[in-house]
């Protein structure tokens, strides 16, 4: 029983000595990706577009680019439909940052956006699709605005340069 312990033993200690030299004869590429990445978090995640889902796998909102090419952060109900909107107009659009709050129709019923050179605010409220009130900043002068539009589209009570 003694002799089958120590040899016992020795076969542990000597198969410790081979694995630790295969080890630095190998070196950590041949170790699991999974235990190599918890050694070395990653700091950078590149991907074309991040989504996320409730838990029944409905997407519920997504980081990408828009159909213009601006990158925004879209965020969907639970009938799937898109709400809200947080990104960057186009470069034809210079970029400008933008928040816009859809109905439920998925048309736009509200814009916080900047414009112009010189980064006017410009708040748009609508119904329908249609322009209902434009406020904001003139972006030549800075002088403030506002526009109303009647159902019918026409313009009225205006005050301010738009």
């Amino acid at each position: 029983m003694m002799n089958t312990s120590i040899a016992s033993f020795a076969a542990g200690l000597l198969g410790g000595f081979v694995g630790a030299y295969a080890f630095t004869q190998v070196g950590p590429a041949a170790l699991p990706a999974a235990s190599a990445a918890a050694a070395h978090p990653q700091e950078v995640i590149s991907a074309s577009r991040i989504q996320l889902t409730d838990a029944g796998g409905k997407l519920r909102a997504e980081l990408a680019m828009s159909a213009d090419g601006g990158p925004g952060l879209f965020f969907f109900d639970s009938a799937g439909r898109n709400r809200l909107v947080l990104g960057l107009y186009s470069a034809a659009e210079g970029e400008a940052p933008s928040i816009v709050l859809n109905d439920s129709q998925q048309r736009a019923a509200g814009i916080f956006r900047l414009f112009g050179a010189r980064d006017a605010p410009v708040v748009v409220l609508k119904s329908q699709g249609r322009d209902r009130s434009v406020y904001g900043l003139n972006p030549t002068s800075m002088d403030p605005f506002l526009a109303n539009f009647a159902s019918d589209g026409k313009k009225g009570d205006v005050f301010g340069n738009y």
